[in-house]
């Protein structure tokens, strides 16, 4: 067994002045892997004093210099593919398949905010006047455990190419992962004080880092209700705020889709990552006319996913992360058999011979309608619940009648239909006969998926502040 008992602040691995512990457990077999000390209030002053004091410098690098950062922390990076891998196996329980890609989506970002610097100007014309694109200040970085090192890298490339420092809290999971990329950032060289990661729980970390008054922006990737919690905290001060939050995104299957390719594509999309995405299509909107041969195929589909151990190189559905997040998920299943929905495929318990990890059945309702609670709320598990309709226009408005609004998928053989039934969709983006990702594109949602944009330049631009010149 591990224990991790530094964090990291101003250039160096101090240990943490919290005494609290968190167990981290694996999720495949529910045996303790270690344990992480867990910083404190003390410990996040210290951190954002470090990146403050930095910011005062750092922030007048220049474009060429912040790439050389971001080409080191990358280059780091790429000497340990392996090592990502493995611990994102083995302490998150994410599959062999998931891992491998979240691995290239770090080194992505850096090549990404690279991408931008070539060719961003921080200084424009409008009207008459100079405007300045200046470094917001300290940046805030919240994250989840659902691609821990993913989303740290994302958004500390981001800020650094603005001329940002930052303090992360990343979540006290992944702790492990967490102490890899350390280790990785740490040999990069960067100034001391430009990123500081501080291990800790939310209601202590995180809520410092939202009320501090030298945070200046905080990006948050997480739950709605975490991210409304923070929103009203970081008011206060009038922080900038970044909120990626929950989903329940729609997968319409128009009438003249090829579903011996949409279905596939469907299911894909809906037990990504465990199913544990905010951006995981489990809402599947068909014609009803079409149900019959939509069940089918779509038994066939689910009855092939592999569920099991993440490190095998098939495995398409790994364990849950927690215990507590199997129970929530088992929850939802019965929710939805109260409800009055049917199970397809899969239903209550753990598959056979998983009995000791956090494994779920993948699970498909029928029969279902948008007011229930399993088509409502966000389950963060491989639960699907299949919705027909009749007509286009209801399809659109079935999708649209929904709190959140974060990601959407659309499937026809016709693509000038399914970009005019895509571009009806309240969502900040939407996947058109295909799952991918644009880096370079921002990325965000509507309603309540959340407030601005990461990715491209409108993610650069959260991270700055216009400033004019008004001149004679």
């Amino acid at each position: 067994m591990r224990t991790i008992d530094k964090i990291y602040i101003n250039g160096e691995f101090v240990t943490p002045k919290g005494k609290g512990r968190f167990d981290l457990i694996s999720p495949t077999t529910n045996k303790k892997l270690g344990e992480v000390v867990l910083g404190n209030n003390e410990d996040t002053f210290a951190a954002i004093d470090a990146a403050k004091k930095a910011f005062k410098t750092f922030s007048k690098t220049t474009t060429a210099e912040r790439i050389t950062y971001l080409q080191n922390l990358q280059a780091s990076i790429e000497k340990r593919k392996q090592e990502f891998i493995d611990i994102t196996i083995e302490e998150y329980g994410g599959t062999f398949q998931f891992a491998t890609i979240s691995y290239q989506y770090m080194l992505n970002s850096f090549t990404s905010a690279i991408k931008l610097l070539n060719t961003y100007s921080f200084n424009k014309t409008m009207g008459e006047s100079e405007v300045q694109m200046a470094p917001v200040g300290v940046v805030g970085i919240i994250i989840p455990w659902n691609s821990s090192n993913g989303f740290i890298c994302g958004k500390l490339a981001t800020a650094i190419a603005a001329g940002c420092t930052a303090v992360i809290k990343p979540s006290e999971m992944s702790a492990q992962q967490t102490q890899l990329i350390l280790e990785c950032f740490h040999e990069a060289g960067l100034p001391k004080g430009v990123f500081n990661i501080v291990n800790g729980l939310g209601e202590v970390v995180g809520a410092e880092i939202s009320r501090n008054p030298d945070i200046a922006k905080i990006s948050f990737t997480g739950s709605t209700v975490v991210g409304k919690l923070i929103a009203k905290e970081a008011v206060n001060t009038m922080k900038r705020i970044t909120l990626e939050l929950g989903g329940k995104s729609p997968n319409i299957i128009l009438d003249d889709a090829d579903l011996s390719k949409a279905i596939p594509m469907a299911i894909a999309a809906a037990f990504m990552n465990n199913g544990q995405a905010c951006i995981a299509g489990t809402r599947l909107l068909v014609p009803e006319n079409k149900l019959e041969e939509v069940k089918k195929l779509v038994k066939a589909v689910v009855s092939k996913t592999i569920v099991g151990d993440p490190k095998n190189e098939t495995t398409a559905v790994g364990p849950m992360v927690s215990k507590k997040q199997y129970e929530r998920v088992q929850n939802y299943i019965q929710i939805g058999i109260d409800e009055g929905a049917e199970i397809l495929i899969g239903g209550l318990g753990k598959p056979e011979g998983l009995e000791s990890g956090n494994f779920v059945k993948p699970t498909v309702f029928i029969h279902v309608n948008n007011q229930m609670r399993i088509a409502k709320e966000e389950i963060f598990g491989p639960v699907l619940s299949i919705i027909t309709y009749k007509t286009e226009e209801e399809a659109i408005e079935i999708a649209n009648d929904t709190t959140y609004g974060l990601q959407a998928y659309v499937s026809s053989e016709n693509e000038d239909r399914a970009y005019s039934v895509a571009s009806q969709i309240n969502a900040g983006r939407v996947q058109v006969n295909i799952l991918s990702h644009d880096p370079m594109a921002p990325f965000g949602g509507f309603k309540q998926s959340g407030i601005g944009r990461e990715f491209g330049i409108l993610g650069l631009e959260a991270y700055l502040e216009p400033r004019t010149l008004i001149r004679k």
